[in-house]
């Protein structure tokens, strides 16, 4: 099982968010900071990280960052 606080930390990071903190229930596509690029850096950092793929079409059904968490722990 992952530790969430450490993951956020990292999506805090790909995202460079530095004034705030995200929350698990958090819907990452509504972020400002989201776009095709940070799509591309959150699935190479799960990879690198975390030794897991999501595919794009599971990804696409994703919402929060607790749903992608999940999906990384379903994958493990």
């Amino acid at each position: 099982m992952m530790n969430q606080s450490r993951f956020l930390a990292q999506m805090q990071e790909v995202l460079e968010i530095e004034d705030r903190t995200l929350s698990p229930d958090e819907e990452f596509r509504e972020l400002p900071e989201w776009s095709s690029l940070a799509y591309l850096s959150t699935i190479a950092m799960i990879d690198d990280e975390y030794d897991v793929i999501i595919s794009a079409a599971d990804f696409r059904k994703l919402q929060t960052f607790a749903d992608i968490a999940r999906a990384i722990n379903e994958r493990r």
